[in-house]
């Protein structure tokens, strides 16, 4: 089997532009494209009749953060807490959690304050405009 390493974390959300302004100003993430993609094989790869994808790649060091926005969208799912069966989250690392979660804006929704686990880990879980779990980590 071939070396494998992580290209992108993709999240499909109903509106690019919000979910880059997010990101960009929640976790200083920096732009590294944006792009197009449709046609036949486009839609063949991803199963839908179609489609059209919008998509924004975010730096987020050795990985992508892919924001994809499609064109017909799919059926509207309500997001789901992190203990149900395929739930997704993004995690991202930051050197001062305190001094992150200080500078969110009001506007964010956390799930808790900052939480020291029992194996010694500090994390924050909080939403996305979609309604997707972020964890944000004290690396």
């Amino acid at each position: 089997m071939p070396d494998l390493t992580a290209h992108h974390y993709g999240i499909t959300v109903a509106d690019l532009d919000r979910a880059v302004d997010f990101y960009t100003e929640t976790f200083d993430l920096d732009v590294l494209d944006r792009f197009e993609v449709a046609g036949e094989a486009f839609s063949e790869a991803v199963a839908v009749d179609d489609a059209t994808g919008s998509f924004a790649h975010l730096d987020a060091g050795d990985a992508r953060v892919e924001l994809v926005e499609y064109d017909p969208e799919g059926d509207v799912r309500t997001p789901g807490t992190v203990n149900q069966p395929g739930a997704k989250h993004l995690g991202l690392a930051v050197s001062d959690l305190d001094g992150f979660h200080g500078s969110l804006p009001e506007d964010v929704e956390t799930l808790s304050e900052p939480r020291t686990t029992e194996s010694g880990t500090r994390i924050l879980f909080l939403r996305d405009p979609e309604g997707n779990l972020v964890e944000v980590v004290e690396a």
